[in-house]
């Protein structure tokens, strides 16, 4: 028997903006109320693409001070994944964490591949080869002697949760992003990190969401108003992972797209897909709740719009983007369509140019005005989506009846409506909160207040707005226009064609 009324506060970290919410829980109610936002970008320091992670924490202290009104009974934390802080032998850290963009890995996954066999190395962890994965980062750091006074990694929402109960742990959903966790295990993968000649003293002790990792110390419940000794909620802590909980899923045989900066394309399995096709393709198994995979690749998402609508505004452009989607939904269809894979989008940039030297390189037309240029990286995701979903369900043999769309990304009608078509199934958009909505969900459960993923999902479909995109029946454009851009550029899902 479940409790109800329960209430908690949600830290949900993105890559380009942070908040705290409160999260109440009871039958029939599942509700999130922002406390705080913040923006959330690296800076460009003279060591390299850096995140201020002392700020992020003050800025979470900030949030759980407005939650202490909300008498929380639990805290969670969630972020993006593969970056981390190093702290010293006295528990202290050695800098500001990289950023995943920062170009000291360049190189790196060559360097692993004199070490590790690819096949192997797919086998130990089953992720698709990123250069910015933890163990890429680790190993540059290693080659730059960085991490000679380093006694322990933790990832981002390991250390704020270091910071803010003083206990260390490390949350698997995450952990299992790092490249360096055994993928049929619950345990790093030892032999491997020895094999690559990083310090195993790094890795702390692994455990599962949903467990306690700590209680608030007395500073920060001073700090805070929240009372010592409050439980910190060991949530799954990789947003995707939080996101796929509450995914309003009332089937098995369902894909999801995570959209936002990035598209996080895939499908819930019971168990990792290994076969040498997976490792070709380039999927991830990244852990979920309840010991579930998340068999998924990463394709560029809406990074490529957000640079766009960053250029232009630079230039002066004071255009909504609401009226700029309106335009390109006017627009014919499939006139310029790239592939997102391609590295040339990875880094920040003056990223129309970017997407016009990518088409004139590929023979297809350059668009010539924004609403141009935004119909273009729509459809592009779109395709990429399409190609996604379909490997996966491929490669997993595992039927796909409804796509379901998730983030920020799900409030994009024109995206949600392209993403059908491509894909020639229904798409249902929603909850944008899917991140903030899975942390509650996790902390809810594990303090009695919720069910299992089935009962979690029933609740998000019964008090979250969704909405449905049916296919318009343009599956042969889409067949056509995937031709022509495979055909364009040789889709060799490697280091050298990876989102990032």
């Amino acid at each position: 028997m479940t409790r109800t009324d329960f209430t908690c506060a949600a830290v949900d970290l993105g890559a380009s903006s942070g908040r705290v919410v409160a999260g109440e829980v009871a039958a029939g109610k599942l509700e999130l109320t922002e406390l705080h936002r913040f923006p959330n970008s690296p800076s460009h320091t003279e060591a390299g693409l850096r995140w201020d992670i002392s700020r992020i924490h003050r800025e979470v202290l900030t949030g759980l001070d407005a939650a202490a009104s909300y008498a929380p009974a639990s805290v969670g934390i969630d972020s993006w994944a593969v970056d981390h802080g190093l702290l010293d032998e006295t528990g202290n850290l050695l800098a500001d964490p990289y950023h995943h963009r920062d170009t000291r890995t360049e190189g790196m996954v060559e360097r692993v591949r004199e070490l590790v066999p690819d096949e192997d190395l797919y086998r130990t962890t089953g992720l698709q080869r990123l250069p910015i994965n933890t163990l890429y980062q680790l190993l540059a750091s290693k080659e730059s002697g960085q991490l000679e006074s380093a006694r322990t990694m933790l990832l981002l929402p390991d250390l704020l949760n270091y910071w803010l109960t003083g206990s260390i742990g490390a949350e698997i959903t995450n952990a299992s992003t790092t490249q360096l966790f055994d993928v049929l295990g619950d345990d790093w993968a030892h032999d491997l990190v020895r094999s690559l000649g990083l310090p195993t003293r790094l890795l702390p002790r692994p455990h599962a969401p949903g467990l306690r990792a700590g209680t608030l110390l007395a500073e920060v419940g001073t700090r805070t108003g929240l009372p010592a000794g409050l439980p910190v909620t060991s949530v799954a802590s990789h947003d995707t992972a939080s996101a796929v909980v509450a995914v309003p899923a009332e089937t098995e045989r369902f894909a999801y797209i995570s959209c936002g900066t990035w598209s996080l394309v895939g499908l819930e399995l019971d168990s990792p897909v290994l076969t040498e096709q997976s490792r070709a393709a380039n999927f991830t198994n990244e852990r979920g709740v309840e010991g579930t995979t998340r068999y998924l690749r990463n394709t560029m998402g809406l990074w490529l719009l957000q640079e766009c609508l960053r250029c232009w505004r630079e230039r002066g452009m004071r255009r909504e983007l609401g009226e700029l989607l309106d335009g390109a939904a006017r627009l014919p269809a499939f006139r310029s369509v790239l592939d997102t894979d391609d590295p040339a989008f990875i880094a920040s940039q003056d990223m129309p140019t970017a997407i016009a030297t990518a088409c004139a390189n590929a023979g297809e037309p350059v668009p010539e005005t924004p609403e141009q240029t935004v119909r273009c990286v729509l459809e592009s995701l779109a395709l990429a989506h399409r190609t996604t979903v379909r490997d996966a369900a491929r490669l997993a043999d595992h039927e796909v009846e409804v796509v379901h769309m998730v983030g920020g990304g799900s409030r994009n009608d024109l995206l949600c409506q392209l993403t059908a078509d491509a894909c020639g199934l229904p798409v249902v958009a929603g909850p944008a909160e899917a991140t903030a909505l899975g942390n509650v969900l996790v902390q809810a459960r594990a303090h009695g207040a919720a069910g299992n993923r089935a009962a979690a999902r029933e609740l998000v479909a019964e008090t979250q707005p969704l909405r449905r995109f049916e296919p318009t029946g343009e599956a042969r454009g889409w067949s056509t226009v995937e031709a022509r851009v495979h055909g364009n550029r040789q889709r060799d899902h490697s280091v050298d064609s990876t989102s990032g």
